[in-house]
């Protein structure tokens, strides 16, 4: 048993996340030693937990075309750690899905990442994981930390959350996909060429 797979046995057998257990949910996320390149959002989403398959939604296909990779590539474990900021969809909200739930980040991250030694971009996607990632150094809102994407390069890019529901942020900020976008593309390919 390698060390991460203590720490995928730990997690499932915390008490914390019985409620997953029990809803037959298994944590969903991936990672391996030689993972180059670090995907953090928010939490799963009823369909990606339900399949078992980190985002497997539109909003995953999106962001896939973002990052500019192959499904293949993307699931790769060995190029990609997918580490959510919790790793059980939490339910519905009155306005999309659930926050993540406070703590867990901060109680996991740390171990799942110290077995990640080979981690060269690391991609904060919405909100939740760039205020845990970037703490003060980030924007007043997101969208200003992710105009701001220039600051953070070259080890860490914060994205929009590609969900379908944002449509009216991207008609408001055409330089995300101008800009951002193009950036996230060579950053990622060096990533996985390293």
């Amino acid at each position: 048993m390698t060390n991460l797979d203590r720490i995928r046995a730990d997690l499932i057998a915390d008490p914390d996340n019985a409620w997953a257990k029990e809803a037959g949910y298994e944590p969903l996320y991936t990672a391996e030693p030689s993972a180059k390149v670090a995907l953090i959002g928010q939490a799963p989403g009823r369909k990606a937990q339900e399949s078992g398959i980190p985002w497997n939604d539109a909003s995953g296909v999106k962001l896939r075309g973002w990052l500019g990779v192959t499904d293949e590539e993307f699931y790769d474990p060995t190029l990609f750690a997918i580490v959510p900021m919790d790793f059980f969809y939490p339910g519905k909200a009155a306005s999309g899905d659930a926050p993540p739930r406070r703590g867990v980040a901060q109680k996991w991250h740390p171990r799942i990442f110290a077995e990640l030694p080979d981690i060269r971009l690391t991609v904060l996607v919405g909100s939740y994981a760039q205020k845990y990632y970037l703490h003060a150094g980030r924007g007043g809102s997101l969208t200003e930390t992710v105009r701001s994407f220039r600051d953070y390069l070259p080890s860490m890019i914060p994205l929009v959350h590609p969900s379908p529901l944002n449509v009216g942020w991207h008609l408001r900020n055409p330089w995300f996909e101008q800009e951002v976008v193009p950036e996230l593309r060579k950053l990622v390919a060096a990533a996985l060429k390293s």
